[in-house]
């Protein structure tokens, strides 16, 4: 088998799209799986729109992901250079090549003459083609003398009329019948390639062996493939992965959440959690896992677990994914990440080692992004006003109530900086056995006494990591 070699190919036209950043992650896993080599290549032949500050965005996106490719524009291999701009010349130099042998002519018609001619085909109900005038013997003479006048003309593709097969690994045998494309631009008037010529010449060049792509691209593959046999070359095998839509099944936009890396990043999501997630829509782990880095399917990627069903982009489902890698993180490497988020002057830092540890481990279970830690920390821990919601109204109507507020306000008086497990488990019995209170009274009581809330962590392990004087105000606050 031959080394594998594969591409990502993103235009910075803008920053990386979550669609091409999965793109991106399908080829990276490819080359690792099968110890190939992974490229990216940037296709900037849209002038007006690449920016250069997009291609370092781009590839900073795909670094703070994890992908590390092997060939770039900053590290060139031996197919170089890596900046569809650069190679010009080399789409120029194949596109004589194809006139050279016949395969393709120059054509001087205008917009509006093909405006014209589309136009006409319309109105006899033949698909809009180009009608080939340049293409026929009989104007090459004109075309020489015009070219040496120094005008300017497209070249365009002899297309070949006949059906061609694409064999993809996910969508099977495709058969794109006869006539489908007319002859088509491969240079335009201005000296600049049209995609489907320089991806063919790039892919050759570079020796692409595998092509990992969206299946929006599914239709620009005959026209590859004829250029492909026009030059006697082998083409790459395809894969033409499933498209992303929102849950609504429609094309995924910005109404259905971020779309591009950048914002994911501005929003603290770990990296990890989102190149997961991404690796899951459109293609099944073979164990039927869920969470992992992408290092550890590795060696369990294959192209025959792609799906041919669209992939239902899921917000939630990917917040899930963030709060299960945070999880998944030692404590002592949560405590450096979740230390970043709290504001300076916080209360939490004032705690002991050993108050901070018991705190992350009680909310690192209950936390979708690190920011959440704090807002956590806030609400049940120091906040000492109380907002009386109906439910909470209701608990502090109950007579027990009143009752474990009085014993809980004079066990506090005497109590020290925290109370400690013990110490809660104490007065919990004596409101059990003492005062008879049991049941939904005794522990709604208790919580609502104590945090100000009809919901929450466990108490056994939140009221140890409360202070003292936040229960007292919190008390105070009630009645």
């Amino acid at each position: 088998m031959t080394t594998p070699r594969v591409r990502f190919a993103p235009s910075p036209t803008g920053y990386l799209h979550i669609g091409g950043a999965r793109t991106a992650i399908y080829n990276y896993l490819y080359a690792k799986a099968n110890n190939g080599t992974f490229v990216l290549r940037i296709e900037d032949t849209d002038l007006e729109r690449s920016k250069r500050e997009y291609e370092e965005s781009q590839i900073s996106d795909l670094k703070w992901l994890g992908l590390d490719y092997d060939e770039g524009p900053d590290k060139p291999g031996e197919f170089g250079p890596y900046r569809q701009s650069e190679r010009t010349d080399l789409y120029k130099e194949h596109a004589q090549k194809l006139v050279d042998k016949g395969l393709a002519y120059y054509d001087f018609c205008t917009d509006e003459e093909l405006e014209v001619m589309r136009e006409q085909a319309l109105k006899e109900g033949r698909p809009p083609h180009y009608s080939g005038k340049w293409r026929n013997e009989e104007f090459f003479e004109e075309a020489a003398n015009r070219l040496a006048a120094g005008e300017k003309a497209a070249i365009r593709f002899k297309a070949p009329q006949k059906p061609y097969t694409l064999q993809d690994s996910v969508r099977g045998r495709v058969v794109f019948p006869q006539g489908m494309v007319g002859d088509f631009v491969i240079m335009r008037s201005n000296g600049q390639p049209v995609y489907n010529f320089c991806v063919v010449i790039d892919d050759m060049l570079m020796k692409i062996t595998h092509v990992i792509r969206g299946e929006d691209h599914v239709n620009n593959s005959v026209r590859q493939l004829m250029l492909y046999e026009a030059f006697e070359a082998t083409p790459p095998e395809f894969s033409h992965v499933s498209l992303l839509i929102g849950k609504d099944r429609q094309k995924l936009s910005k109404r259905h959440g971020a779309t591009s890396v950048n914002l994911y990043r501005e929003e603290s999501y770990l990296p990890q959690s989102l190149a997961n997630y991404l690796c899951l829509l459109g293609w099944s782990h073979p164990d039927e896992e869920e969470i992992f880095k992408l290092e550890e399917v590795q060696e369990k990627f294959d192209v025959t677990r792609f799906s041919k069903a669209a992939a239902i982009y899921d917000l939630v489902k990917l917040k899930w994914v963030n709060g299960m890698h945070i999880r998944k993180l030692d404590n002592d490497t949560l405590k450096i990440e979740l230390e970043k988020f709290i504001p300076e002057g916080h209360a939490y830092f004032s705690q002991s080692d050993d108050w901070k540890a018991r705190a992350i481990e009680l909310y690192k279970t209950q936390i979708e992004f690190f920011s959440e830690f704090s807002v956590r920390l806030d609400e049940n821990l120091f906040k000492t006003e109380i907002e009386k919601t109906e439910k909470l109204n209701e608990v502090l109507g109950w007579e027990t109530t009143k009752q474990i507020h009085e014993f809980l306000n004079e066990k506090l008086s005497s109590a020290s900086e925290f109370i400690t497990k013990d110490d809660f488990t104490e007065y919990f019995n004596a409101l059990k056995k003492d005062l008879g209170i049991k049941g939904k009274q005794l522990f709604m009581g208790v919580r609502v006494c104590l945090t100000g809330q009809d919901h929450g962590p466990e108490l056994g392990d939140l009221v140890p990591l409360t202070p003292v004087e936040v229960m007292k105000k919190r008390l105070s606050n009630l009645f």
